[in-house]
């Protein structure tokens, strides 16, 4: 499988990239006690700090609501992943335990201010373009709507429209039964390559020692 940034991206966002884990023989199931205190705790930290601060004052908050409205999304009709979870946690609307993989995912995403999906490595289908989407681009999605992503991005395979950083697609969740995910952190555009590395091997070295199996990650730009 061949993972890539369209041109018409990385032009209108100078500095584009994304960090991508493969994993293979992985155990989805319930969150580790360990997982699910940190989980909490960091939420009760955020909301904690966003008594004092606007949501829109977290440089990876600031920095994606940029990139949405570089690209031609309107971030305060379609906000970047991160920012909704910030703003449930305002809320005082605290994330719950779904499964290990769902949880650490918003746990990193949450750590550092980056959106990143997670999909079942086989409902996948050929090689995958990252791209700013067209109304051909559409799907299902977690939140229960049908999503279109034009002037947004989005990633496809052969199928189509999969995965954003704004909401993924019910086509390509992880449930317990998933064996090989693929998981793409929606890095900001300023994060240079040592850090970005240093933060794919942080996850993948979690997420592998909790779901067992193997992975290996790559940065995209």
């Amino acid at each position: 499988m061949e993972i890539k940034l369209s041109n018409t991206l990385i032009e209108k966002v100078p500095g584009f990239k994304v960090g991508v884990i493969q994993y293979n023989n992985i155990e989805i199931g319930e969150s580790p006690q360990m997982l699910r205190g940190r989980l909490q705790l960091f939420q009760e930290s955020i909301h904690f700090d966003l008594q004092d601060k606007n949501i829109t004052d977290f440089d990876g908050i600031k920095e994606w609501r940029q990139v949405f409205k570089t690209v031609g999304t309107d971030p305060s009709r379609y906000r970047p992943s991160i920012e909704a979870l910030y703003r449930r946690i305002k809320k005082h609307t605290y994330l719950q335990p779904v499964h290990s993989g769902v949880d650490l995912n918003n746990f990193f995403s949450l750590e550092y201010q980056v959106p990143i999906g997670l999909y079942d490595l086989d409902a996948l289908e050929g090689d995958i373009l990252i791209t700013i989407g067209d109304e051909n681009a559409h799907y299902e999605g977690l939140n229960g709507r049908n999503v279109t992503f034009s002037n947004s991005i989005v990633s496809l395979d052969n199928q189509g429209a999969f995965g954003s950083p704004y909401v993924d697609s019910v086509r390509t969740k992880v449930t317990e039964t998933t064996k090989n995910a693929l998981q793409i952190v929606y890095l900001k555009p300023s994060t240079d390559l040592d850090n970005a590395e240093r933060l794919l091997s942080s996850l993948q070295q979690m997420f592998n020692q909790i779901h067992g199996g193997e992975g290996k990650a790559l940065v995209i730009a």
